[in-house]
């Protein structure tokens, strides 16, 4: 007799299949211990026991090109989502047939071939990276569904508030799948909210929600392909929360002194595989033989790639730099680093627009090109136009699918940003003030930055994140003045623009949107509304190349963004004194054009660096370091730095002009080298 008689019961093939998957969950699961156990392995592991029965009673209903994002406790959602075992054991072991050739281990796997896109070792942070992926679905028309993994600790982070209510609002096919285990790290479930479940919540989102049985394969099947049918049929996000309790401490060797021992007990002794195996014989399914057989090709499956994975070779030393970016010679003092010729634009029409107009016009050629680029962020759309008016216009002409305004949501911007650029789009981030981008910097640091090289180079973030550096304007104070660049140098794979020109905006934006790494553009509000000649059309200022403002051969001025200008007053300055100032404007930060700067510094053989960063730590101090390490013995003088004092940005204008580097300051500088 099979299950085709009894209610609510799975079809045969189906339920077979998903007892299948479970066993292939265990065993790797098992294994994984086994070895860190005997010291084979050596890693932080969050086992997945008692929650194996959620991904693998989804997966019937997933198509191949369906996508999942999991956490660090998730090789149970990788193995369902079809990774294949030797890949997952190889990368846990850090070998070169790894998912990633090693370089994410347990807590970042990434498999796109499987529609595995991200498994990130922050809690929460995937479900706005997996509302990217969904929202890219929507906007190609793919019909793709977006599973997103996360446990009840998640749910009480701000990630989680912002992704859910930007996925209802936008009705993106997404299922926020909360595997609710009991336990958020040490905290037990009734210790972390108020709430008696998750998917209650979702009423406050107006979304779907759904609580079931996480232990029960029918329940979590049924359950699951309502939620996938409502997310293809265009109804928008579900929350699905699966009840699994957590058979074991919060990593692999903890101790379970925090848990209900009872419960514990209790959970042990009606473990979902066993308690599937008998359902299975029951109802007619399977025999024990049959069963038998299931879990002994799962174990040989596993110890074949446990023997394969021994074999294989661990990364050698040509695979430290590669997939930190697409090319590995824009990694700071790489050698071999070619760059683009600089246009030459000498011929070419120009207009006098002020720098916000030459970056609204390389944004509407680059949405009239190409149809993967998209614009999000805050109030972006008419008729507001951005809070600088940046954008104004733009969603008139491109429609808002295209310039799309979102909530007041850092982290879900990004996130949203950096999932669609997983799948092929190129979208446009806004965060409307630098000093904003610490709210989202998990996103940008944690993510956009290293998902390339976790992923051994199989996902890439060709994203751009667009930010307004709002120092020295007047009455912004210290939450909206900052310049915050050498953080962002400071993290490997994410490259640093910073324009000073309206020119030198369009064109370095526009080769920012080509470039196939994420990319952080700083643009100047002082320098915003100051009209200047723009070439007109298409053109690519290459990322990377240094400008060479003014030539000179008595010092050295490196700058960059707004304060470039204040070198270039400082150089006039200098003039009148008879001193001849040469004056670099970097224009990118990362890749660093140091073979200018040393060039120049060869020649004069004094340099002063000057930027609106505070000095104390800024981006200087590499640059001077670097500049004296390679020309040692050959300067004249000692590299100096100016750059804004060590205060918060002071609002009152009296001591705001003594907080930021200006003309005077730099001339004096620059003054005091020549002895």
């Amino acid at each position: 007799m099979t299950n085709q008689a009894l209610p609510n019961a799975l079809p045969q093939d189906v339920a077979v299949g998903i007892y299948t998957t479970m066993v292939r969950i265990d065993a790797c699961n098992k294994r994984i211990e086994q070895l860190l156990a005997a010291g084979a392995l050596q890693f932080q592991y969050y086992p997945c026991g008692g929650q194996e029965a959620i991904p693998a009673s989804i997966a019937p209903q997933l198509n191949d090109d369906d996508q999942v994002v999991t956490t660090y406790r998730g090789v149970h959602d990788i193995v369902a989502k079809g990774t294949p075992m030797v890949e997952i054991i190889a990368e846990m072991m850090g070998k070169v047939n790894g998912t990633s050739k090693g370089k994410g281990g347990a807590m970042h796997l990434s498999d796109p071939n499987a529609g595995l896109m991200v498994t990130t070792g922050i809690v929460g942070a995937g479900m706005p990276i997996a509302n990217g992926l969904a929202l890219a679905a929507k906007l190609k028309g793919t019909g793709k569904v977006v599973i997103v993994n996360f446990g009840d600790g998640a749910s009480n982070i701000g990630a989680f508030n912002e992704s859910v209510n930007m996925a209802a609002l936008w009705d993106l096919p997404i299922v926020f799948l909360c595997q609710n285990n009991a336990y958020a790290e040490y905290t037990s479930f009734e210790g972390s909210t108020k709430s008696p479940n998750i998917a209650a919540r979702a009423a406050g989102y107006g979304m779907a929600g759904e609580t079931v049985d996480g232990t029960d394969p029918d329940a979590i099947h049924a359950a699951a392909g309502r939620a996938i049918e409502r997310a293809r049929k265009g109804e928008g996000p579900t929350l699905l929360e699966c009840m699994a309790y957590r058979l074991q401490g919060h990593a692999f060797g903890s101790e379970e002194d925090h848990m209900d021992q009872e419960e514990l007990a209790a959970a042990r002794a009606n473990q979902p595989i066993a308690k599937f195996r008998a359902t299975l014989m029951e109802r007619g399914d399977a025999t024990s033989d049959e069963l038998d057989a299931i879990e002994a090709a799962a174990k040989a499956e596993v110890e074949d790639a446990v023997e394969q994975s021994m074999a294989a070779e661990m990364p050698g030393e040509d695979e430290l730099y590669a997939d930190i970016f697409a090319d590995a010679a824009n990694v700071p003092y790489a050698t071999g680093r070619t760059v683009s010729e600089e246009p030459d634009l000498s011929d070419r029409e120009t207009i006098t627009v002020p720098m916000v107009a030459a970056i609204t016009e390389a944004l509407d050629i680059a949405l009239g090109e190409d149809p993967d680029v998209f614009l999000i962020g805050e109030d972006i759309a008419d008729p507001a136009g951005g809070v600088t008016k940046a954008t104004a216009g733009l969603s008139t002409k491109h429609g808002e699918d295209r310039v799309r305004p979102s909530p007041i949501s850092e982290q879900a911007i990004i996130g949203a940003a950096i999932g669609a650029s997983l799948n092929g789009m190129k979208p446009v981030a806004e965060i409307m003030i630098n000093d904003f981008s610490m709210v989202c910097m998990d996103q940008i640091a944690n993510h956009a930055a290293k998902l390339r090289y976790m992923s051994g180079g199989r996902t890439s973030c060709p994203l751009v994140i667009r930010t307004v550096t709002a120092g020295n304007v007047g009455n912004f104070a210290a939450q909206h003045s900052q310049s915050l660049e050498a953080w962002f140098a400071h993290i490997p794979g994410i490259k640093v623009v910073a324009p000073s020109t309206a020119a030198d905006a369009k064109g370095l934006l526009l080769s920012a949107i080509a470039d196939p790494d994420p990319v952080l553009v700083l643009e100047p509000m002082r320098c915003y509304y100051v009209p200047d000649e723009v070439p007109a059309g298409r053109y690519e200022i290459p990322i990377g190349k240094a400008a060479v403002r003014r030539e000179g051969s008595d010092v050295t001025i490196i700058s960059y963004g707004w304060c470039s200008v204040e070198a270039n007053a400082a150089a006039d300055t200098l003039a009148e004194a008879g001193v001849k100032a040469e004056v670099i404007d970097l224009r990118s930060i990362v890749p660093l054009d140091i073979e200018t700067c040393l060039a120049s510094v060869q020649k004069t053989g004094r340099c002063v660096i000057a930027h609106a960063a505070v000095e104390f730590s800024g981006f200087g101090a590499e640059l001077a370091a670097k500049l004296s390490e390679e020309l040692y013995g050959q300067l004249k003088a000692p590299i100096k730095r100016v750059g804004a004092r060590y205060t918060p940005v002071p609002f009152t204008p009296s001591l705001e002009s003594l907080h930021f580097p200006n003309a005077g300051r730099i001339a004096e500088t620059a003054q005091s080298l020549m002895g």
